[in-house]
């Protein structure tokens, strides 16, 4: 008999519900193997072998539940909604944010607490959590820069403006001053943040090549007085003890004299500059984003709308906005979409409720 398929003798009549549950894991698992296997076939080398091997673990665990479900496996069920997430996501948008759902699901696995799981199937979802986790991690790495920027421009650029128009709007000026005030804003910010980002991964990368050794320096190692061994410094100053530190200028002073090509190593933690993004890409997306998100705050005035219905529908333009770019990050964080929506909204709402109610104070003393 099939190890997984041992259950307790109370579950061998399971009831309607019951059944109903054990068909849903069934379509889980045939939904995310089916995940992995489209997912294998855009990959090479390793990562496709990793991925195969993880559909190959959730067809095992198909077996588990048709051995239990018998002629019950034949009833189609729909999967859970973050399961149907993942199939969706990774046939529009590819692979990170496949494997950040995917990431997800096997977190959220509900066999800890189902009896009729093994505890082999508990321990294999853990696990795949975290071969999920480290492969989603290079996809994340080359997101960090430019994406960075993107998201986070975008988020400025609504709460900064929602705040600014009503804010402003509050105060009692025309429709035309809180127009003004907003495309002010827009184009303030957005030029900042270019600005900004720009400076920032520039700095940034002017940092790592004042910390790169000089490519030159190697030249230098042959004429180095092998007793005096000013070498030995240099790795002591990256990080070496000192006997592993004359050792290894030993060695290396060794190979400069019999014209080996000696190198001198650079520290051992090096960022990649690619992770980085390049000073332009991070001013363009942070510019664009902030001005995208910077303009839903002022679309009912550039349409003509005034008073609290601009007020109500800009609130709720930019609350849309804020729990898509809430929810994108947590999905891409590989946790679950809603909490970071809400607190995203929340943290929007709440800077924008402050400028409001100040708008108020100063347009009622103003008045």
């Amino acid at each position: 008999m099939n190890k997984e398929a041992t259950v307790p003798d109370s579950l061998h009549t399971p009831d309607r519900k019951t059944i109903r549950r054990w068909q849903r894991y069934l379509a889980n698992e045939r939904l995310e193997e089916r995940v992995y296997r489209d997912l294998a076939e855009r990959r090479t080398g390793e990562d496709r072998e990793i991925l195969l091997a993880l559909a190959t673990a959730e067809s095992r665990h198909q077996e588990h539940w048709i051995n239990l479900l018998g002629d019950q496996a034949q009833k189609k069920r729909t999967p859970d909604l973050i399961t149907l997430c993942l199939a969706f996501f990774g046939r529009m948008f590819g692979s990170v944010f496949v494997l950040a759902l995917a990431q997800q699901s096997e977190t959220s696995s509900p066999y800890d607490d189902e009896e009729a799981a093994s505890a082999e199937m508990a321990a294999d979802e853990r696990i795949h959590a975290e071969v999920v986790r480290a492969l989603a991690a290079r996809s994340r790495a080359r997101l960090s820069g430019n994406f960075r920027a993107a998201v986070f421009g975008a988020n400025d650029g609504l709460v900064s403006n929602l705040a600014l128009v009503l804010g402003v709007g509050a105060a009692g000026v025309s429709n035309h001053v809180i127009l003004l005030t907003g495309v002010s804003g827009l184009l303030a910010g957005a030029l900042s943040m270019g600005a900004g980002e720009y400076i920032s991964v520039r700095s940034q990368r002017e940092l790592l090549d004042a910390s790169t050794p000089d490519p030159e320096s190697r030249h230098a190692i042959a004429d180095l007085n092998i007793d005096a061994n000013e070498l030995a410094l240099v790795f002591r100053a990256r990080g070496m003890d000192a006997g592993e530190a004359d050792a290894r200028a030993h060695k290396s002073i060794a190979a400069a004299k019999s014209q080996t090509a000696p190198q001198l190593p650079g520290p051992e933690a090096v960022v990649d500059r690619d992770e980085l993004g390049t000073g332009l890409g991070a001013a363009v997306s942070s510019f664009c984003f902030f001005s995208s998100g910077a303009v839903i705050p002022i679309l009912p005035y550039l349409f003509g709308m005034s008073g609290l219905p601009a007020v109500a529908l800009s609130a709720g333009l930019v609350g849309i906005a804020l729990l898509f770019t809430g929810g994108t990050v947590g999905l891409l964080s590989g946790t679950a979409p809603g909490p970071r929506a809400l607190r995203q909204l929340a943290v929007g709402f709440g800077a924008a409720a402050v400028t409001y109610g100040l708008g108020l104070l100063f347009g009622v003393s103003g008045g």
